[in-house]
């Protein structure tokens, strides 16, 4: 066992010393000095729980001991918790829940004036909405690179994109798409952050409409919009943003060209049948219905022709907001489809922008295209006719580079370093490594578009992550399988399974991938995540200055310090100027009248990193997370006569129980 497991060390690269305790531990008797007592216990967990070498080497590869930090950050979707997760990889630790769609007590998400207001602003037509079905994060880039300043992700329930500062990880905005109902595409950038890219999903009349599905192909229309960031106010523009008015085909994933294809984007559809299901009435159900054709339809679109066409005056305008018509695509030379596989999922742009990678659920290939295939196509006229709707159709043969024949229910693709593309097979459950053609050929010494390699993962597999994997200069070295259920993975903990994030080692493609890790997450169903370098992300540890206000990112006027605290009636109005530090919070008593309107200024005046103060009030529903210099602000109306502790959530101090006060409200 000690030569095979020397073996496994060395080649996956673990450090001398570690190297050499291992070795020890494994020795029967531990001789190594300074470590036999260890290396017996080491020897002793190895025997009882009946651990390979591959088993050691995983262990010792994801093991950071305390006070160690992660290598890279992973931004996963939340999924129906409506939230966003942050991970540290190689550890699989989770390190933060982002509150974004959904109340979140612990950060006081949603429970003051400002994430109150937050919230509301992604209410669907007057209807408070308390959940959602984050899918899609994706980081901002500067040259097509992750540069750590901000994060989107789409609500595909109630097409929503949120924004989410990385200074300090919280939702800043929340937008609401005013011509869909829901949305999936969601949110890639485009190169430099210009635009969110929120893709449509089923098709329906634009602006939330009626119309009779028999009327389908007339009234129904897909969609595709483009969010226009301002980076420096780091909100998204409304009243510069626009969409595409496209067929009723359900869109589905887009995908932004860099390199050589930047100014373009790139989305699938499927059910270009056109199907409107009716089961009940005996019709064929949509999962036949929407898979009869061979063929659906990859989007070809120039986003910076569309730019133009909106600067000029070109568009119609629904529920307030700009949408290019189709035809006006088509007129204009914005809009192209390109015959793909049917029933695709995954669009995916090669590092340098050369290739679009298209997977298709019911074809076992993945099908590469030429951007610059693509160019001349268009220039040169290689159409083979028109859809229903007029939208040129590109030669399918003029502009596909290669076809790899992966495996079952290709889904989605990453990119590494080395040349390789990584491609999740949903049916096989496993993730199939393939060489890239072209100028990534050099890269590796294996014949290009070619399998080269499968791992098994458990189970059903969807999206998958690799380290910087989206960018123009991807990492390798890590991929995380974002696999749909775990199944016999885990203690049963009844009959809803944990989903399984899956750890695996891609950074030596001359042997094989190496599953490290197995990490069960207890929310449905994270769906997709991004991972970047840890030190491209520059959070701030407390808040520049005491005072200041997360929504604006700016000095709060009813920001406080000791000494200035308050209480204000004016008319049935009563204001408070409260601050926290540890352990009290100052006024402790406020005495208000029932019926009295209350705004209520909230400042934590702390400058230690690790004095975080909680504010809870029970009845009217507040539970506060004020860090450090930051300023928060409730209102409610006292309704309600009698008396109220209030206290502190958050475990801040040993005299914690009693930082306290009491909210009296009189007959």
């Amino acid at each position: 066992m000690g030569r095979t497991l020397k073996r496994t060390l060395l080649a996956g690269g673990i450090g001398l010393g570690l190297l050499v305790f291992v070795l020890s531990s494994c020795q029967q008797g531990g001789q190594t000095p300074g470590v036999s007592g260890l290396s017996k216990e080491a020897q002793s967990v190895i025997k009882e729980r009946g651990l390979k070498p591959q088993d050691v080497v995983a262990a010792l590869k994801t093991y950071l001991p305390t006070g160690q930090y992660d290598e890279y950050i992973m931004f996963s979707s939340g999924g129906h918790s409506g939230q966003v997760l942050v991970i540290g990889i190689p550890s699989m630790r989770l390190l933060r829940v982002i509150g974004v769609f959904t109340p979140e007590p612990w950060q006081g998400w949603g429970y003051s004036k400002e994430t109150e207001e937050i919230l509301a602003e992604g209410n669907v037509d007057g209807k408070k909405i308390t959940w959602g079905d984050t899918h899609h994060p994706a980081l901002s880039e500067t040259d097509a690179d992750y540069d750590g300043q901000f994060l989107f992700i789409n609500d595909k329930a109630h097409a929503r994109v949120a924004v989410i500062d990385l200074r300090d990880f919280e939702t800043k905005q929340i937008v609401k798409n005013p011509i869909a109902i829901s949305d999936h595409g969601g949110a890639m950038v485009t190169p430099n952050t210009e635009y969110v890219i929120e893709g449509g999903q089923y098709a329906t009349p634009l602006g939330w409409k009626y119309a009779s599905l028999d009327d389908y192909a007339k009234a129904y229309r897909g969609m595709v919009t483009l969010w226009k960031f301002d980076r420096k106010k780091g909100r998204i523009d409304k009243k510069q943003s626009f969409a595409l008015e496209l067929p009723p085909y359900w869109q589905d994933l887009f995908d932004a060209g860099k390199g050589v294809s930047e100014g373009w984007i790139f989305g699938n559809s499927f059910n270009t049948e056109m199907s409107t299901g009716g089961v009940e009435e005996g019709n064929p159900p949509f999962e036949a219905g929407a898979s009869q054709r061979d063929m659906d339809y990859l989007h070809v679109i120039n986003w910076k022709k569309a730019e133009e066409v909106v600067k000029a005056g070109k568009y119609k305008v629904i529920n307030g907001f700009k949408v290019i018509p189709i035809e006006t695509a088509v007129k204009e030379g914005i809009l192209y489809f390109v015959p793909e596989p049917k029933s695709p999922h995954g669009v995916d742009v090669t590092p340098g922008g050369e290739y679009i990678v298209v997977a298709g659920k019911l074809d076992p290939h993945v099908t590469i295209y030429s951007f610059e295939k693509i160019q001349k196509a268009i220039q040169e006229k290689k159409f083979e006719g028109k859809d229903p709707y007029g939208v040129p159709i590109l030669s399918f043969d003029a502009v596909v580079e290669a076809q790899v024949e992966v495996g079952l229910g290709p889904l989605h693709t990453q990119f590494d370093n080395q040349g390789y593309a990584y491609t999740s097979l949903f049916l096989e459950s496993a993730v199939a490594r393939w060489t890239l053609g072209g100028p990534y050929s050099k890269l590796h010494k294996e014949e290009p578009w070619t399998v080269v390699q499968k791992i098994p993962v458990h189970y059903n597999v969807g999206h998958i992550a690799a380290a910087e994997g989206d960018t123009k200069d991807p990492d390798g070295k890590y991929l995380v399988s974002l696999n749909k259920w775990s199944v016999d993975r885990f203690t049963n903990v009844g009959p809803l399974l944990p989903q399984n994030f899956q750890l695996i080692d891609i950074s030596k493609p001359g042997t094989n991938m190496q599953l490290l890790y197995d990490m069960p997450i207890g929310l449905g169903e994270p769906h997709y995540a991004q991972i970047i370098k840890a030190d491209k992300l520059n959070p701030w540890e407390v808040y520049p200055e005491i005072g200041w206000n997360p929504g604006t990112q700016s000095k709060d006027p009813n920001g406080i310090t000791a000494g200035q605290e308050k209480i204000v009636r004016k008319g049935k109005t009563v204001e408070i100027w409260m601050t926290a530090v540890r352990s009290h919070y100052n006024p402790e008593r406020v005495v208000v009248r029932k019926g009295d309107r209350v705004i209520w200024h909230i400042t934590n005046i702390e400058r230690a990193k690790d004095a975080t103060h909680g504010f809870g009030l029970p009845l009217w529903n507040i539970n506060l997370s004020i860090e450090p210099g930051e300023t928060q602000t409730i209102e409610f109306v006292a309704d309600k006569e009698g008396v109220f502790p209030f206290y502190c959530t958050e475990f801040c101090s040993a005299l914690h129980l009693e930082m306290m006060g009491y909210f009296i409200v009189k007959p």
